[in-house]
């Protein structure tokens, strides 16, 4: 029985590029438990997805304890940011270990992402709630909704953006008649929008590659050396804010007369997504410009076969 590697985990299960945090905070952990987990147990992806739900549950849990848990009200908000963290990083295992061992299935895949909404849902709410029933603050029940409405947003701006560009495509594979780009791209899955920054998109620099001119370009090719997507603020970066950095600023009580910085730090979260989503629909903008200019072309060549009137 051939036995999983950390390089082979990294290489066939990790994304080429991924959000800051997952590369940073849960990629290391996870890929070795991923080595572990593959290894040493026959626990299946969807397994691991139950496993994940679970801990959510627990980090709801502790995120509502405050309300009866007195001066220990700290400690439970810490242990919820905690426990949703490694909620996420078995959440990251279980596709990694369904790309892993090729067990993966259609259903598991669902699974996963209604468990996903369901986990960060209840966190959430639980946290705002929670902290509105202790402090009487209003803040809390108005930034509630509109933290709801933005992680919607996210998700149906995001499957728009990608329906849109996968149209585009296949209107300019049809038009140039690449039947085989246009099969490709009819049995192709959905791209996360986050992830492909349009057709064009560029990759990881080559090593030794001369480095490019200006501010962003520079700071691109750094952050996909590090398989770091340049859209910096996605959906995993507002969950995490949101359940695990908003409840530890919990412990600013300790060194300041401050109770917390949930309220900060979720209008950070809300304005920073809105902030990235604008930049996906912008660049999504560009791309329907050179749609236009692209399909023109290729009408305005003859199809082949057809220059001698054959």
């Amino acid at each position: 029985m051939s036995r999983f590697t950390l390089a082979q985990v990294k290489e066939e299960t990790y994304k080429a590029k991924d959000a800051w945090w997952t590369v940073f905070l849960v990629d290391p952990l996870a890929g070795r438990l991923v080595v572990w987990t593959a290894n040493r147990t026959g626990i299946t992806p969807n397994q691991l997805t139950l496993g994940a739900g679970v801990l959510g549950l627990l980090s709801a849990l502790c995120f509502i304890a405050p309300v009866w848990a007195g001066d220990l009200g700290w400690a439970w908000l810490v242990a919820g940011a905690l426990l949703f963290h490694l909620s996420f990083v078995l959440d990251c295992m279980d596709g990694k270990i369904a790309r892993l061992k090729g067990n993966g299935s259609i259903f598991g895949a669902w699974v996963d992402f209604v468990f996903d909404r369901i986990r960060f849902f209840g966190c959430v709410m639980a946290l705002l709630i929670g902290q509105w029933l202790i402090t009487g603050n209003a803040a809390y029940l108005i930034v509630a909704p509109v933290v709801v409405f933005f992680d919607l947003l996210r998700y149906l701006n995001g499957a728009q953006v990608a329906k849109t560009r996968k149209s585009m495509r296949q209107a300019l594979a049809l038009a140039s008649g690449d039947t085989e780009r246009l099969r490709e791209e009819a049995v192709g899955g959905a791209v996360d929008p986050e992830d492909e920054e349009g057709p064009d998109a560029p990759s990881a620099p080559a090593a030794g590659s001369p480095a490019p001119k200006g501010f962003y370009p520079r700071v691109r090719d750094a952050l996909l050396r590090h398989r770091v997507r340049p859209h910096l603020f996605s959906g995993i970066e507002f969950e995490m804010f949101l359940c695990v950095v908003a409840p530890l600023t919990v412990l600013i009580a300790f060194v300041s007369p401050l109770d917390s910085l949930i309220i900060p730090v979720a209008v950070f979260s809300v304005l920073a997504l809105a902030f990235f989503e604008m930049v996906l629909v912008l660049r999504l903008w560009k791309e329907t410009r050179r749609f236009e200019t692209r399909r023109r072309e290729a009408a305005a060549v003859p199809p082949a076969g057809s220059a001698d009137g054959s």
